[in-house]
């Protein structure tokens, strides 16, 4: 891992080691705001699953390339395979927010809910993509270099829309809870659910500034001649 990149990657992890605590302390200390549904256990597990599951460990999977020693390869591998165990989770949060209540119709009415299904669409779109590059390398070769641009944007950009979909989860529950709940605005659980999706923000910020942020590369050697006389530049 370049020296360079260290100070972002740890600010990263602390910010996912705090977003992480925070959805935990909100799940188990405030059951009574999820005792509303018929189900508790999955009206818990959901925000645990995209929260924990889907955004940390997907944004894990983003920033494999910058602290994971190894092959190239098998940081791809590395990257495949936690983007699957991030979007195993997002399914299972997904199901269980249609499980706890009547059905997905039920369930497909509010802007969180469209952003979610276009959300998990996405990622998993990405992911089959990922997938199927992996196990044709060789005969995808030009097709591969050209979709990897937009394979990186599609990626950051579904990222983005994670993170701002869970935004638009934590905004629905704090209103339902303070209009049909009488949820204080100054309660402790307000101030818990307001400094989640403040965390989550920061560190949608901080996951794509490491990993757009330049590496670390070696010193290009001396320009060379050829025996024509051409000036050819090595990259390495």
């Amino acid at each position: 891992m370049a020296a360079s990149a260290f100070p972002s990657l740890l600010f990263t992890r602390i910010l996912g080691f705090a977003v992480a605590l925070l959805v935990l302390f909100w799940a188990s200390a405030f059951t009574s705001s999820f005792s509303h549904h018929n189900l508790l256990l999955c009206s818990v597990l959901h925000p645990l699953l995209m929260v924990i599951g889907f955004i940390l460990i997907s944004g894990e999977a983003i920033l494999v390339h910058r602290w994971f020693p190894g092959s190239r390869g098998f940081k791809k591998c590395l990257h495949l395979w936690l983007q699957g165990v991030a979007l195993t989770c997002g399914f299972f949060g997904i199901w269980t927010k249609f499980h706890a209540k009547d059905g997905i119709v039920a369930n497909f009415y509010s802007l969180h809910s469209w952003m979610g299904l276009l959300c998990i669409s996405l990622f998993g779109a990405q992911w089959l993509i990922g997938f199927w590059n992996l196990w044709h390398r060789g005969e995808v070769r030009k097709v591969r270099k050209r979709i990897l641009p937009w394979h990186v944007f599609l990626g950051l950009y579904t990222y983005g829309l994670a993170v701002a979909t869970a935004e638009t989860g934590l905004a629905e529950k704090l209103i339902f809870l303070q209009t049909r709940a009488n949820l204080s605005k100054h309660s402790a659980e307000s101030v818990v659910i307001n400094s989640l999706g403040l965390g989550l923000a920061l560190l949608s910020v901080s996951v794509v500034f490491a990993a757009l942020s330049p590496k670390n590369q070696r010193q290009q050697p001396p320009l060379q001649t050829n025996t024509k006389g051409l000036l050819l530049l090595v990259f390495v």
